[in-house]
């Protein structure tokens, strides 16, 4: 598994402003310090437990991202340092990073998680919940988190057709927000959807920003 040779060969077929997200979970300090040295800088993790040790360990230039689904019980260690949370999912999660962040006086950028999949084990929002959250005053309460945009997971499933359809409708929405009038706290920058196995339907769909682990890092190792 040459991680070099991966990324270049991942960046170079992006189109430009689609950002690369090597999703670093459950790989060892050294495949991600590989990574670093290839000139990798943007990394994703899913566990607050494994996030925070790899931060405390490696250069500090590096751009954290959270792309797991975030407890809103383990959010205080990670807003220190973290870039951007992929995975809000909640009106609680999102008091909760407002009341913490407050304390540090941080603002810290969000994503928004969208319900795209068919499975009702993934998380989000639906573009309903968005327009009335977005829609309600009190929205403006939060002025320690900047929304910079929508994530989504596709169905777990071998049919790109079915893929395709789901990262259409999320962009369909992320296009709808673009065009509406947001609340001063929420820019629609981002779009962060595609993982290793759907990567190229995503960016087809307008992807920003593809999460990529097991095409950069090879299959998941074992935890710190």
């Amino acid at each position: 598994m040459n991680i070099k040779n991966n990324i270049t060969a991942l960046v170079q077929n992006l189109p430009p402003g689609c950002h690369l997200i090597a999703v670093s979970k459950t790989h060892p300090i050294a495949n991600i310090r590989e990574a670093y040295e290839a000139g990798q800088r943007r990394f994703g993790e899913n566990k607050v437990q494994e996030l925070v040790p790899k931060y405390e360990a490696l250069p500090k230039d590096i751009e954290w991202h959270m792309i797991g689904h975030l407890q809103s019980n383990k959010v205080k260690p990670i807003l220190p340092f973290i870039t951007l949370i992929h995975s809000v999912d909640s009106v609680k999660l999102l008091e909760e990073i407002e009341r913490q962040a407050a304390k540090i006086n941080r603002t810290i950028r969000c994503l928004l998680q969208v319900h795209i999949a068919e499975e009702e084990t993934k998380f989000g929002f639906s573009e309903p919940e968005l327009f009335s959250l977005f829609d309600n005053p009190a929205f403006g309460r939060f002025d320690r988190v900047q929304i910079e945009g929508l994530m989504g997971m596709a169905t777990l499933t071998g049919d790109s057709q079915q893929i395709s359809k789901e990262f259409s409708g999320l962009k369909l929405t992320f296009d709808k927000l673009n065009a509406a009038i947001l609340p001063a706290n929420v820019r629609m920058n981002h779009l962060s959807m595609g993982m290793s196995n759907d990567y190229s339907l995503a960016v087809a769909a307008g992807s920003t920003m593809i999460r990529i682990g097991s095409a950069i890092f090879g299959e998941r190792g074992y935890s710190l």
